[in-house]
């Protein structure tokens, strides 16, 4: 990240301006200490450093409250940041908001289309409004129309619109103006599953056909999981844990073993189980414990070995099994919630 993130030296002059570096050899998302604190102390965001390179996905993941809508509202000119300073393909998004704007688009967690009026004319007067060439729109609207299967229903109102068909029209909006960084708040929030999957389906699509830049915020694993290059993980607006989804998982092994402890009461008692493997040195620092369920990575170890340790600490009436490490894992580990809560 270039010094021009931490301070804003006076511009040359006209004479000695120099070029900008070329598109692909800046970010084309920069941020530096980026944080909002809103009326009455309350930290939305604690303060974010991210660069996310040109064509790149990056997921945002974490619960509601995590922070990540507060992000998105920064980075677009929706809400003024605190402190910190981001750039979106060069351009101060507080210091010059239109050039910012200009190159990116959003696909809003709320629905922002007409719904009295019909697809398409929702789609024309966006391409007006940003600017797009008049003899381009028409083109624009058909290509993106059938990219996300809306173009048999473009002339009807939007009212009539499932919720699936609005989200897909939703897309192709923000899509007409060709933008350089894509941004995506919880784009399948409240979708059922089928249309859920659907949507995905789109985006996993579309990321394989552009390199645009986009920026998804989502507490689904399997979106982040499915479309992202790296993840952030957000705890409490700050990032915890920033790493391809596979690295992140590598971190927790390929096995997972999950136990649950009765007592002679019949409760449970996870923080007793825990702290007897851990003395026992078969919990590691990466095990971790949500209500009474107690989850131990096996690393290179196999459950016949975890069921003889288990025995040796005389731990009753355990209830185990074992499976494959998840997202919300690594968060859980992090940091003692689930994403899903």
């Amino acid at each position: 990240m270039t010094d021009s993130l931490t301070h804003s030296p006076a511009p040359p002059s006209d004479n000695h301006r120099e070029a900008p570096p070329p598109r692909s050899l800046r970010p084309a998302l920069a941020v530096r200490g980026l944080g909002k604190t809103y009326p009455g102390g309350v930290e939305a965001v604690r303060g974010i450093d991210l660069e996310v390179a040109p064509g790149e996905v990056v997921g945002l993941l974490g619960p509601n409250g995590a922070g990540k809508t507060t992000t998105v509202g920064m980075l677009t000119g929706i809400v003024a940041p605190t402190r910190g300073r981001a750039e979106l393909g060069g351009h101060d998004v507080v210091v010059d908001p239109r050039a910012a704007r200009a190159v990116s688009a959003v696909v809003f967690q709320d629905a922002v289309v007409d719904r009295a009026l019909t697809g398409r004319r929702n789609l024309e007067t966006h391409a007006r409004l940003w600017g797009v060439p008049r003899s381009e729109v028409k083109e624009r609207i058909e290509e993106q129309a059938r990219e996300l299967g809306v173009a048999d229903i473009l002339d009807r109102p939007v009212g009539t619109y499932s919720g699936g068909q609005r989200r897909r029209l939703e897309i192709a909006r923000a899509l007409l103006s060709r933008p350089e960084v894509l941004f995506l708040d919880e784009p399948t929030v409240g979708l059922d599953p089928r249309i859920r999957f659907e949507i995905v389906d789109i985006l996993a699509r579309m990321r394989r056909k552009t390199r645009m830049t986009v920026l998804l915020t989502t507490h689904y694993l399997d979106e982040a999981e499915r479309l992202c290059d790296r993840v952030a993980i957000m705890h409490e607006g700050v990032v915890v844990a920033l790493d391809s989804p596979v690295n992140l998982l590598a971190g927790l092994g390929t096995d997972i073993l999950d136990l649950q402890v009765e007592g002679p009461d019949g409760e449970s008692d996870g923080a007793a189980a825990l702290a007897a493997l851990g003395a026992a040195g078969f919990a590691g620092p990466d095990a971790f414990r949500i209500g009474d369920t107690v989850s131990v990575p096996l690393r290179d170890r196999t459950l016949a070995e975890a069921v003889a340790a288990i025995d040796r600490l005389g731990l009753p009436n355990a209830r185990l099994g074992t499976r494959r490490p998840t997202l919300d894992d690594v968060y859980l580990r992090l940091t003692g919630a689930r994403i899903a809560a």
